[in-house]
């Protein structure tokens, strides 16, 4: 099983006009649909007088999590075409919005995806693609004569500590990488390091 996943380093964009519409398109890396909706709603405020705002984007390391927005367009001929071009390049955590200026002609629906594909393309095109890795957060509790062995089996295993309570009782919760997680959790309990929850 693969844990690492594709995803956009920063935010992005891209342009295309066709027959007098202006098409502006917006990539950002985002985690939730709380950041889909504030990326939205900002965007309906800076480009208030645009005619459409359509978008597509893609949630988490399974892909499970989609949708695409035709926001008035004819359907399937906006959102679509911008979520495959998400998917072509195998990309998460992407929301990708196409503004639309109307220039006064129509260009028919095979005109619209094909305009809609092209700029969500020009703004992906400009992303630093990143890969990132899936991981899985643990809590431990520990005495302080095993603080030295859990501290090596952190390093080992390339856990990232989120954070940590050193008292007579030691408290830590950590993350490390998913394809790592079960063996790791193996060692500490082998060791007698209590697991006090998967997270």
């Amino acid at each position: 099983m693969s844990d690492t996943y594709l995803t956009i380093a920063a935010p992005a964009e891209g342009l295309y006009k066709e027959k007098g519409s202006k098409f502006l398109a917006f990539a950002y890396p985002v985690r939730t649909e709380d950041e889909v909706k504030t990326h939205l709603a900002q965007l309906r405020k800076t480009y208030f007088d645009a005619r459409h705002h359509c978008y597509a984007y893609i949630l988490g390391a399974d892909k499970t999590k989609y949708r695409a927005n035709d926001d008035g367009e004819p359907n399937h001929s906006a959102g679509d075409p911008i979520l495959g071009q998400i998917r072509s390049r195998n990309l998460t955590d992407v929301l990708v919005v196409v503004v639309r200026y109307f220039g006064g002609i129509k260009l028919g629906v095979s005109g619209l995806i094909q305009a809609y594909r092209t700029s969500a393309s020009e703004a992906l095109e400009t992303a630093q693609i990143i890969e990132k890795i899936v991981t899985m957060p643990f809590s431990i509790q520990f005495t302080y004569e095993q603080m030295n062995q859990v501290m090596k089996l952190l390093k080992d295993y390339d856990a990232e500590i989120l954070s940590q309570d050193f008292q007579l009782v030691c408290n830590l919760t950590a993350a490390v990488r998913k394809n790592h997680y079960t063996e790791l959790l193996g060692k500490f309990t082998f060791q007698q390091i209590e697991v006090l929850q998967e997270l």
